[in-house]
């Protein structure tokens, strides 16, 4: 199944927004109805591919002559075009498709990929890798002076090896996450990866992105997990990871991990999985303010016992409801006001419930109030279905976008307050004044991340004014000592603030890994780092 071309996600899931938050957008943040509706697929302009007739051929022979496998048909050129931050669905709901791929080409595997990227090279087409799609910071919307491929990764989706011994297994990198889960279940193990994108994001999008999950807690980030991986480039082939550590010079691991396409297509990763749990429970806990909360997080994260869930919400997410989805309009959120923690536990019944017990004990003591389970089944039933209602909002003439970050433990209120201030100083200069919420999602004995959802009228640009505001955002990210991204990487959206970043000597040593590997600079110019 394709996920929706103007949206996010399966259609048959969308997700209606109830009156009361209708009127409540109404009544707080002047949200205006839109006018028109959103431009039907049938009705986008869409140009001939400018592929000629050799680039053609050459593209064909390299995925085996099957003219399916490389499409230039409209419908699938603009499934290919961009990714799905809120921009970017504004941008295609208004027909606007300049970043068209010239082709959406279908490898069967690593020689395919190989094979797809040297015709790149040897015609000049820009090759950008596509998993599921979700990219949210311009991944897939390359800088570029000519015409692009879609490198589409979906025939790519088997479970190539399990080694129950070492717990290890080999994964395709179009293999999509809730099926991975399920070839991994058939062994009775999980990978524990659950980020919002589940439901359509790939293996390889994980590894290319330093994807994080809602579980990090317990089972790591993707790149924690990640024991070796297999890079196909224009110059050949990149394999690493032998064992589970070395010390055989710097990890080359650590440098394809997070390069989003731009030094190569991963086409298969090895990761550690973990027995399929037992016993899952997830407890909701309520504390007076986000400070409080934040530093019950912390002890826990520092000093134990370190749940499998562990996030927190502010005042403002908890109260809106958006810290259990499914609870927003209901009056449920109002009824737990304060900052709404959920901590979840995985793993053997005897072995579940000594973890749970000993963390009641920090949470009694940090100052939280037990609310029971209900809170944490509410959130658990409702994890992923964020996404389906931003669609619902931007239906009703609301504008709602995501951006995260992370930073030491010291500095997070610091960050916090700088990255509120940014946002909610801008959208009101732009006339239109935005509800700004946040949570604690993912969290380390040093640190923790922090993930803003901002709501507000669409106005007259929102584009612009949203542009305008997340580039005060950055700036105030870096100014207060945070990273520009802690899971959704850097795409074109965040690439200049992390030149900021890491400086120009890092940033020139890895433009020389680039030019090795890429030498034509076909491989996604322009995301992760400036265009030569």
């Amino acid at each position: 199944m394709d996920m929706l071309w103007s949206g996010w996600g399966d259609p048959a899931a969308a997700t209606a927004l109830p009156d009361t938050v209708a009127g409540l957008l109404h009544d707080l943040l002047g949200v205006q109805p839109c006018t028109a509706a959103p431009v039907t697929l049938d009705r986008i302009a869409v140009p001939a591919a400018p592929l000629d007739a050799g680039t053609r051929a050459a593209l064909l022979a390299a995925v085996g002559g099957s003219a399916e496998h490389v499409r230039t048909d409209a419908e699938a050129r603009i499934r290919h075009t961009r990714g799905k931050s809120t921009p970017d669905l504004l941008r295609i709901r208004d027909g606007e498709v300049d970043d068209l791929p010239a082709a959406v080409v279908l490898p069967a595997g690593h020689d395919e990929v190989l094979a797809v990227l040297r015709t790149c090279a040897a015609h000049g087409l820009a090759a950008v890798p596509f998993g599921g799609g979700t990219s949210v910071v311009g991944g897939l919307a390359p800088a570029r002076r000519g015409a692009f491929v879609a490198l589409d990764l979906r025939r790519m989706d088997g479970l190539s090896a399990v080694d129950p011994v070492s717990r290890t297994a080999t994964l395709q990198a179009g293999l999509r996450a809730p099926r991975a889960e399920a070839l991994l279940a058939e062994h009775g193990f999980t990978l524990g990866h659950f980020p919002q994108s589940y439901e359509w994001a790939t293996i390889g999008g994980f590894a290319a992105t330093r994807s994080s999950g809602q579980a990090s807690a317990g089972y790591g980030r993707f790149d924690d997990m990640v024991l070796g991986l297999t890079l196909a480039t224009p110059e050949g082939t990149v394999e690493t990871g032998r064992a589970p550590r070395s010390a055989a010079g710097p990890d080359l691991r650590q440098l394809l991990l997070g390069s989003e396409g731009a030094f190569g297509v991963i086409t298969s990763v090895t990761v550690r999985v973990r027995p399929v749990p037992r016993t899952r429970v997830h407890d909701g806990w309520r504390f007076p303010t986000f400070r409080q909360g934040t530093d019950a997080l912390r002890r826990l994260a520092q000093d134990g016992p370190r749940p499998t869930v562990l996030r927190l919400s502010d005042e403002t997410e908890t109260l809106v409801g958006l810290a259990q989805p499914d609870a927003i309009g209901s009056g449920l959120a109002r009824q737990n006001a304060g900052c709404l923690a959920v901590v979840g536990f995985e793993g053997t019944e005897e072995d579940t419930a000594h973890r749970r017990a000993a963390a009641t004990a920090v949470l009694r003591e940090a100052g939280g109030e037990p609310l029971g389970e209900e809170p944490g089944r509410r959130w658990a039933r409702g994890r992923y279905s964020a996404p389906y209602l931003r669609d619902a909002l931007l239906d009703a003439g609301a504008f709602v976008e995501t951006l995260e970050t992370a930073a030491f433990w010291s500095r997070l209120p610091e960050l916090y307050a700088a990255v509120g201030t940014a946002l909610t100083t801008t959208l009101t200069d732009a006339g239109t004044p935005p509800l700004v919420m946040c949570h604690v999602s993912h969290v380390y004995e040093n640190g923790a991340s922090l993930y803003f959802t901002v709501v507000s009228a669409q106005g007259d640009d929102p584009l612009a004014s949203w542009t305008r505001a997340k580039h005060a955002a950055n700036d105030a990210i870096l100014a207060a000592g945070g990273t520009i991204t802690h899971h959704h990487g850097v795409g074109t959206d965040h690439r200049d603030w992390y030149v900021r970043e890491v400086g120009d000597l890092a940033v020139d040593a890895l433009r020389a890994v680039k030019r090795r590997l890429d030498p034509a600079g076909v491989l996604n110019p322009g995301v992760l780092l400036p265009a030569d």
